[in-house]
């Protein structure tokens, strides 16, 4: 897909198409629709990215919050996004052995007690040995570092989101 038809999309195509780009917050397309015409993947991604920036505390803990557990309870019943659902299985999250299942699924409420939002990680750059030991090395963050910390992590991912659409047929 070019920017030219990305430029050009009515409101609904374009929350349609980029909705998904930050888990579950089709709002932050729909915020940045009106600011087209994009020049180029830099320049959208700036747009996404200062619209988070400009959140306050509360609001991108939102947007954490809005992310699934790895290898939680939403990847067993395949009700996560398709996007997460690819990512995770591809990670290798769907294939945990017992011990690693009860290994992440504690993990994961301990971070959750901990910072008020589940733990967040570009699971295409990893592999899931990597996602465990980053998951216990970011439970000793000060919650303002991990907040930082999470919200790269949501970059990466939009990236990597925005890159498929990107490469994908001219009608999506």
């Amino acid at each position: 897909m070019d920017f030219q038809k990305i430029n050009s999309m009515g409101f609904g195509e374009f929350v349609d198409v980029f909705g998904n780009i930050i888990e579950k917050c089709p709002l932050i397309a729909a915020a940045i629709w009106s600011q087209r015409p994009f020049a180029d993947l830099a320049d959208l991604e700036k747009h996404v990215f200062d619209f988070i920036e400009a959140l306050p505390q509360s609001g991108k803990e939102g947007i954490l919050r809005c992310h699934p557990d790895l290898a939680g309870r939403e990847l067993q019943l395949g009700t996560l996004t398709p996007e997460s659902q690819r990512e995770q299985r591809n990670a290798g999250l769907r294939d945990l052995d017992r011990e690693e299942r009860r290994q992440m699924d504690q993990l994961n409420c301990e971070y959750k007690k901990l910072f008020g939002f589940p733990f967040v990680i570009a699971a295409r750059l990893s592999d899931k040995a990597t996602m465990m030991r980053e998951l216990a090395r970011r439970l000793r963050n000060q919650p303002s570092q991990e907040l930082c910390a999470a919200l790269d992590e949501v970059r990466k991912i939009c990236h990597l989101r925005l890159e498929d659409i990107l490469r994908s047929p001219m009608d999506p």
